[in-house]
Order: C-alpha cells, then sequence, then structure tokens
C-alpha cells in the first residue's frame, strides 16, 4: 500500500489549487483509507490529508472511443441498462447475464434474429433462449 500526504492551505491564493491537485491524484488511484486532520501554527492553518491507496488497475472496459460508432455506443449503453435491470429482476450479478464484451458485440453486430445470435461470441443456446428476444426488442425499440 502507498501513501501520500496533502497539505490544503486555507488562503484563497493557495486553496483552490492544493484542492485540484489532491482531487486530480484522487482520481487516478484506488482509495483504501484516508485521514484529515487540521492543523494550525503561528504562521498557517491548513488541512493535512493522508492518503492509502494502489495504483489503478488497468480498466478493462469494453468501450473504447476508437472501438465504437456513436451509434454502437447508444446501444451499448442501452443494452448496460437492460442488464442491470435484468440483473436485479433476478437477482443475479451483471456478469452473469452478459459480460460487457458480448453487449459490445452486440451493439457492432445488431442480431434480429434468435438465428443471428450464433454470431455473437459468448452466446449459446442457453443465453440466446433466455435473452435474445428481449434484445432484439430492445434493439428494434433504439
Amino acid at each position: 500500500m502507498n501513501i501520500k500526504v496533502f497539505n490544503i492551505r486555507l488562503d484563497k491564493e493557495h486553496c483552490q489549487e492544493d484542492q485540484n491537485r489532491m482531487n486530480q491524484f484522487l482520481d487516478s488511484v484506488e482509495i483504501k483509507l484516508t485521514s484529515t486532520n487540521f492543523v494550525t501554527t503561528t504562521t498557517v492553518d491548513f488541512w493535512s490529508a493522508v492518503v492509502f491507496y494502489e495504483p489503478k488497475k488497468e480498466s478493462k472496459s469494453a468501450v473504447n472511443d476508437t472501438e465504437l460508432t456513436f451509434e454502437e455506443k447508444k446501444i451499448y449503453f442501452a443494452l448496460k441498462k437492460w442488464r442491470s435491470d435484468k440483473a436485479q429482476q433476478l437477482m443475479l450479478p451483471h456478469y452473469m447475464i452478459c459480460h460487457n464484451s458480448e453487449l459490445v458485440s452486440i451493439a457492432i453486430k445488431k442480431p434480429q434474429s434468435l438465428e443471428d445470435f450464433k454470431t455473437v461470441k459468448g452466446f449459446g443456446e442457453n443465453k440466446t433462449a433466455n435473452y435474445g428476444d428481449d434484445i432484439i426488442s430492445l434493439l428494434n425499440a433504439l
């Protein structure tokens, strides 16, 4: 585990700059624990923040700005919403419904029949039977 200390000076000249620096760092790491203390000295008052962190793991996001067209991204995000709703309805984790890579493949291939799902990696008979009609309906509604 790594540690980084930030001092947020309270004067107008430095406060926003110090906060921005800390926020930028926090967005780039996986935070494990934090601790803050207010420090008063005869010359300056500031917040001291200690951050225990791990480097962020590489995102395995299936959506990359260069991978999908605008229309395909629209479909992908609609499919993610459908998957979330379906997972909640069935009380299953999202990945048990469809993996992100499968949603990307659907967004690209846009299957219009259950037969078309044979070309979607990860979709066998069971998954197609369970979710194919829902997905086709969603694609037709967009």
